[in-house]
């Protein structure tokens, strides 16, 4: 039997389970680029559109882990030497971790837990853990590809709409009784024919492009392997060999590419200064893909028109973080890939992975991000070790 520590965010602050909006959620059984849904042989331990992705709903796996025999704690209690995590990660075999409350599993966290076989990501991207080290530590990460990828397309595209058509103080602007129309619009513009670039053309960044070309925009992109021409062709897309060449001409500049060493601050005061006054910055994809201060003097001084997104470093954001109060911003939590829709999903694909593991199945390629102490499966397209 095996230790699981689990972390995931707190429950609501008006109890758990809330009370639901809808009976039911459409079921998606195949992606996009043809990959199926998660398909574990256990049967799920939650109906899918209930919130399981916080401490009580505990990604429906609790009764999973009783019949099986492990310990399997869950927490949210994640960060500093004396929080839960810290005290349980000695003996820990099994590490599954939400990219929105992200346990940051360090070299350092790593030396102290020499069991560690497994780490989960619930969810899409692990640069919360440091793959190097994981690697060279022989411990197995995987993340569930591909489940929460449309759902952090859509939020792109609604906070795109919304940073354009100033509908974010608009709307608190009639809330509290105002009707001057010139107050709110004085800032709104259409969307149609302005020039999206997107940082990043993957699962995510295809699937915002594939949204976006509908308005009638002026779509490009950059990205390190290039689309093929039949997709360029569908959706009318500029490719650009490099973030500079591609930045400088956009109206909106949108960020979807993985963190690691070489992308870190991909987007800096330099890189800021050479895009056109007035120009949107859109990023639900890692915060540290920015400079954090650069970002807000860009904003405050009016080179850039807003920014808008849901990824803070670290997470969750310290209650002074600049970007809370910076004018003109459109940012979240970090909520974009967790709807009820994707929490089925990530769900049921950790529970896949667990039981591929328990049962010494090999993990489905598509989710792994490490084994065999390198990068493999889609961490080998994805990431760069140090």
């Amino acid at each position: 039997m095996a230790k699981i520590l689990c972390v995931l965010y707190p429950d609501p602050v008006s109890g758990y389970p809330p009370s639901y909006v809808r009976d039911d959620i459409p079921v998606i059984t195949r992606y996009a680029d043809g990959q199926t849904a998660p398909t574990p042989q256990q049967p799920l331990g939650f109906k899918p559109g209930e919130l399981i992705g916080c401490v009580s709903g505990a990604l429906g796996l609790q009764d999973y882990m009783e019949k099986k025999g492990h310990e399997f704690i869950v927490t949210s209690d994640k960060d500093g030497p004396d929080s839960e995590f810290e005290k349980q990660l000695h003996d820990t075999e099994v590490v599954i971790s939400q990219p929105f409350w992200p346990a940051y599993l360090s070299a350092e966290r790593i030396a102290k837990a020499p069991k560690l076989k497994l780490v989960v990501t619930a969810g899409v991207g692990s640069d919360h853990v440091d793959l190097d080290a994981a690697a060279k530590a022989g411990i197995t990460v995987a993340e569930v590809t591909n489940s929460n990828s449309v759902s952090v397309a859509e939020h792109v595209v609604m906070i795109t709409l919304a940073q354009l058509r100033n509908y974010l103080p608009s709307h608190p602007y009639f809330e509290q009784g105002g009707w001057n129309i010139a107050d709110c619009v004085w800032r709104s513009y259409d969307i149609q024919g302005m020039k999206f670039g997107t940082i990043g053309a993957g699962r995510i960044g295809l699937a915002v492009l594939r949204r976006l070309h509908p308005f009638e925009m002026d779509l490009h992109y950059t990205q390190r392997h290039r689309l093929d021409a039949t997709t360029e062709q569908a959706l009318g897309l500029t490719f650009h060999a490099d973030s500079g060449s591609l930045v400088s001409q956009m109206d909106i500049a949108n960020l979807q590419v993985p963190l690691y060493p070489a992308t870190r601050k991909l987007i800096d005061a330099r890189m800021i200064a050479s895009m056109k006054r007035g120009a949107y910055l859109i990023n639900c994809a890692r915060a540290e893909l920015v400079d954090r201060d650069a970002v807000v003097e860009a904003v405050t001084a009016g080179h850039l028109a807003g920014y808008a997104g849901d990824v803070w470093f670290p997470q969750p954001a310290p209650a002074g973080h600049p970007w809370r109060t910076m004018p003109f911003n459109g940012m979240t939590p970090h909520i974009s890939g967790t709807s009820l829709s994707a929490q089925g999903r990530y769900a049921a694909g950790t529970l896949e992975i667990l039981q591929d593991f328990f049962n010494g199945r090999p993990t489905r390629p598509a989710y792994l991000i490490v084994a065999g102490g390198n990068l493999a499966g889609t961490g080998e397209k994805s990431y760069e070790l140090r």
